[in-house]
């Protein structure tokens, strides 16, 4: 295997194995605007941590948790459901995140400018009936953020309009229609992404009922799109296999709630940061976005009234890189029923859960069990996770429930058995494959990109799965940050997690290698065992790889819930890809393509 910009071993071992992170809080809130990109003003905005809004001084639990609007992605004829077409724009308007914060410049999904939202609609999908969703691009010229072309990124050749392009993330689907990240495009489809293909999306929905989210996933500005506002719910509904489990339904009882992070300007605009960590290498580009308000369905650290009885709440962090540590303040817990895309066997009993950016948690929370008439949803994870930060007075709460006093009769159940899928087959696993982690950083410790097993996104697609086969993934993660790892269209199940002994020895091997077989991996992979906790011990898209950490991870190519093969040919191009879901990892460029074959 070549060896392509392999970091530097002397400079690792220098800053120790978990990197320092105050270059990283010098950053976030340093000096003048460098760089505004191609398309941007060439305004410089002084120093801009001397116009942030203290979130200190805004008061908490003032405005009411939003329920986002809902969109059928199906109709019926003669009571039988049949599929439909929908037509969702992406619009520029202004938003209110909070009662004190000016209105905000941001870009929103809708069906019209009037009715978008942050986050977009909830798209509710139909085991088995197909959905057509048209994605228009109604954005302006100029980007509202800064962004960064000496990443790699999609640029229009005219150098005018802001490529878009949306992925449903967890989707089972043809790869015409994953939201591949240079299938991407302008407004009106003027210009286009060289692997884009077409304007009408088909999602097929053959695949379990679960959680999904839609969002952007154009290459190189996935993070600044999101940070933007692109980004929405979508579930895919199976009425004959869940309406007998008796799970809280309806709108009032089962809340999507999408969770993420903002800062903003004193005159209500984002604030991302325009300079960036290595000013000379990239003049924008940060490691990790974090921003100092928590967001909520569109609201700032918003307040729910709840009855005293039983909700469903489909928790999705869409934060660009924080992860959330949820627990309550009192005596309540969650009740855990699915995870990402997929059910549990049975549910788990929790009292803190751990989220990294895109991890779905479908949770039941009981609230006639709590003994006050008010519970905050608090947070209590570093970041960058593990080894960053502590939270503060502004990130530790999420929201407020205001619970009421009278007691009532709860028609909603928890059974003691969910939906049961085939399990994970280490025996049927036809390939085995070792993905490697590395972060590369500049002369002064910090990060300048990173790469999956050493390559560039550019490179020629290694991973090559057959369709309807399972295989074996040892994820190496030797950078000191944990990376929550995303395959399009693979599920896969955690065996294993085994910590990295002698490890500066094992780097050593590998930054001249770059081969985990020929640097002899089963010899260091022998220290401790990790526990697959019992919440994520099911089928997953995204897992948390732990740093200094093999995780083994079995992947299917084949719908989980019958192990049959596509119902499409996931063979034609673009193909897919697997990345970090940090998104500035993503777009810098912790991503590489995945090619299926017959």
């Amino acid at each position: 295997m070549s060896i392509e910009h392999l970091p530097d071993l002397d400079r690792f071992q220098k800053l120790g194995w978990r990197r320092v992170h105050r270059h990283r809080r010098a950053a976030r809130r340093r000096g003048n605007v460098a760089f505004l990109g191609v398309v941007m003003s060439s305004t410089t905005w002084g120093r801009e941590e001397d116009k942030l809004i203290n979130p200190s001084k805004l008061e908490m639990f003032v405005d009411d948790l939003p329920d986002m609007p809902r969109i059928q992605g199906f109709d019926f004829e003669n009571d039988v459901p049949v599929p439909k077409s929908l037509k969702i724009g992406m619009f520029h308007k202004k938003w209110k995140f909070h009662r004190d914060i000016p209105s905000t410049s941001v870009f929103a999904f809708g069906t019209s400018k009037h009715t978008a939202t942050i986050p977009g609609p909830t798209i509710e999908a139909l085991n088995n009936v197909d959905t057509y969703v048209t994605w228009r691009n109604l954005l302006p010229k100029k980007h509202i953020l800064p962004w960064d072309p000496t990443i790699p990124t999609a640029i229009p050749a005219n150098k005018k309009g802001i490529p878009t392009v949306v992925h449903l993330h967890g989707a089972i689907g043809e790869p015409q229609s994953d939201g591949h990240p240079q299938s991407w495009f302008t407004a009106q489809f003027k210009e286009k992404g060289p692997t884009w293909t077409k304007k009408q999306y088909r999602y097929i929905n053959r695949q379990q009922p679960g959680n999904l989210m839609y969002h952007d996933h154009t290459e190189g500005l996935t993070r600044v799109n999101l940070l933007a506002g692109l980004l929405g719910a979508y579930i895919i509904s199976h009425p004959e296999i869940e309406a007998p489990l008796g799970l809280p339904h309806g709108d009032e009882f089962d809340r999507p709630l999408i969770v993420f992070d903002r800062s903003f300007r004193i005159d209500g605009s984002l604030f991302m940061n325009s300079t960036g960590n290595n000013p000379s290498i990239h003049p924008q580009w940060q490691p990790e976005y974090f921003g100092d308000a928590i967001i909520v369905n569109g609201k700032a650290w918003p307040r729910m009234i709840v009855r005293r009885r039983k909700y469903r709440f489909r928790i999705i962090n869409s934060s660009n890189a924080r992860f959330f540590k949820f627990f309550f303040t009192n005596d309540l817990g969650f009740i855990h029923v699915a995870s990402d895309s997929a059910y549990h066997e049975r549910p788990v009993m929790l009292k803190e859960i751990l989220l990294a950016p895109s991890e779905i948690a479908d949770v039941i929370v009981d609230f006639s069990k709590s003994k006050s008439n008010s519970v905050i949803l608090g947070n209590d994870a570093p970041y960058p996770y593990p080894s960053g930060d502590p939270v503060n007075e502004s990130n530790n709460k999420v929201m407020k429930f205001l619970i009421k006093q009278e007691q009532e009769v709860d028609s909603g159940r928890v059974p003691k058995m969910l939906i049961k899928y085939p399990s994970a087959d280490l025996s049927s696993a036809s390939e085995t494959r070792y993905i490697v982690m590395y972060e590369y950083t500049s002369n002064i410790g910090e990060p300048t990109h990173l790469y999956l097993n050493g390559k560039s996104y550019e490179k020629p697609v290694t991973e090559t799965p057959k369709v309807g086969t399972t295989e074996v993934w040892n994820v190496i993660n030797l950078t000191g940050d944990n990376h929550p790892l995303h395959i399009h269209l693979g599920l896969f199940v955690v065996l294993d997690q085994t910590e990295l002994v002698d490890i500066d020895e094992f780097k050593q091997c590998m930054m001249k290698m770059n081969d985990a077989i020929k640097c002899q991996i089963s010899k260091y992979a022998r220290g401790k065992r990790m526990e697959v906790l019992s919440h994520e011990m099911g089928w997953k898209n995204v897992y948390k790889m732990t740093p200094g950490y093999v995780t083994k991870i079995l992947v299917r190519f084949s719908y989980i819930h019958s192990n049959a093969s596509y119902s499409f040919d996931a063979t034609a191009e673009p193909g897919y890809v697997y990345h970090c879901h940090i998104l500035d990892h993503e777009d810098n460029v912790m991503m590489r393509p995945m090619k299926l074959i017959k």
